[in-house]
């Protein structure tokens, strides 16, 4: 038996949501992917979405939106994917790494006050795994320091916070169709925002600054001019075939979602007693999507003097579940540590503790809505027969 870390839920409706463009032979960005723009903001209560061919590409179009200057700097978590930072760094601006909570895996809102100098514009933050990040204090800040705020919810379809859906707080946010994600389209990204100005930017951008769209122009009159370009865009178009998916995605997203929640509170559960992992925290208010279920390896107290340690075992059990068919994988990375930024920056992992212990001791098991219950006690079993 084989169980991977997660894999997407696809049956006939896909198959065949697929088929749609291939018959009218309208495979670029179309009517599909308008009708799934328009699902995603029925369904997250943004007012206005826009897809892009990934989340990496829908935060460079969103950074560009708001302007995002050479030598500007922006405060993003230390522990979450490179990409988050790499949209600071594509527009010759400074990313500010803020060290996280290690409970919740998320920025440390009582550390970005002290980050904010006469360059900073705006903050990033992660909704890491499915859990939204604090946004109250987050806001509060950037209102007080008259900061923008674009969420990172690559990992947040499903996740609310306070009554919300994650990526309609700040003035924009992203998210991630990737097949890692609970609804896929392959790639794929999403925009989020209420404010007109940053939708229309954004669909210009991510058309090569386009003045209006190929499908558009098709059906219009005057089809044979083409569009003006009085912006420096990007090629960031879905194509009306992950469009077509997407919906069909869409369509059954409540089942998925919740589907994904009922396994996790089985690992909550069988999990509970067992000492040397602490299972994911949701705090009252919060909603968690369960993009991936996330743990912290801890068969001591975490800190920096022992992490090495604990990291070889994590590894060594990582490695032997692999023998047996079990998919593992840390949660994500520290970029602070990764070569690119620690040597630019001259970063050093005792500067963010929990950005590192979380790199070197996260640990993610399987989760996916066709699991069996016999596969997932299967990996309740193998995890602590392992360990011991």
């Amino acid at each position: 038996m084989i169980i991977p870390i997660t894999k997407p839920f696809f049956d006939e409706e896909e198959l065949k949501a697929a088929q749609l463009p291939l018959e009218s032979g309208w495979v670029v960005q179309g009517k599909f992917v308008k009708e799934f723009e328009d699902k995603f903001s029925a369904f997250t209560g943004a007012r206005f979405s826009i897809a892009t061919t990934s989340c990496s590409t829908a935060m460079h179009v969103a950074v560009t939106a708001l302007d995002l200057k050479p030598g500007d700097e922006v405060i993003v978590p230390a522990f979450t994917w490179v990409s988050t930072a790499n949209v600071v760094e594509y527009m010759h601006a400074k990313p500010i790494f803020c060290d996280i909570d290690l409970r919740t895996f998320n920025i440390d809102t009582s550390r970005i006050e002290q980050l904010i100098t006469p360059q900073t514009v705006g903050i990033i933050p992660v909704h890491l795994f499915g859990l939204c990040a604090d946004m109250g204090p987050i806001l509060e800040i950037a209102k007080k320091h008259k900061l923008w705020v674009l969420e990172d919810a690559a990992c947040g379809f499903g996740a609310s916070y306070h009554g919300r859906h994650a990526g309609t707080f700040g003035e924009m946010g992203c998210f991630s169709f990737h097949p890692r994600k609970s609804i896929t389209t392959g790639e794929g990204g999403m925009i989020t925002t209420a404010l007109p100005e940053f939708d229309r930017l954004s669909r210009i951008f991510r058309d090569h600054g386009a003045s209006r769209t190929d499908f558009d122009r098709e059906f219009m009159k005057s089809s044979f001019l083409l569009a003006d370009f009085n912006h420096l865009g990007y090629n960031y178009r879905l194509t009306d075939i992950q469009g077509a998916l997407g919906c069909a995605q869409m369509k059954k997203a409540e089942w998925i979602l919740a589907e994904r929640s009922r396994r996790a509170r089985v690992y909550d559960e069988t999990l509970a007693n067992v000492e040397w992992v602490e299972t994911p925290v949701v705090a009252d208010g919060y909603v968690h999507g369960y993009q991936a279920y996330v743990c912290l390896f801890r068969p001591e107290e975490p800190i920096l003097g022992n992490v090495a340690h604990m990291n070889r075992k994590r590894n060594e059990l990582m490695a032997r579940l692999e023998t047996k068919g079990i998919a593992t994988r840390q949660g994500t990375h520290a970029p602070v540590i990764q070569g690119y930024y620690a040597e630019k920056y001259g970063l050093r992992p005792e500067q963010f503790p929990n950005a590192y212990l979380a790199d070197r001791l996260s640990l993610t098991i399987p989760l996916y809505v066709q699991m069996t219950e016999a596969e997932q006690a299967l990996v309740v079993s193998e995890l602590q027969k392992t360990y011991s």
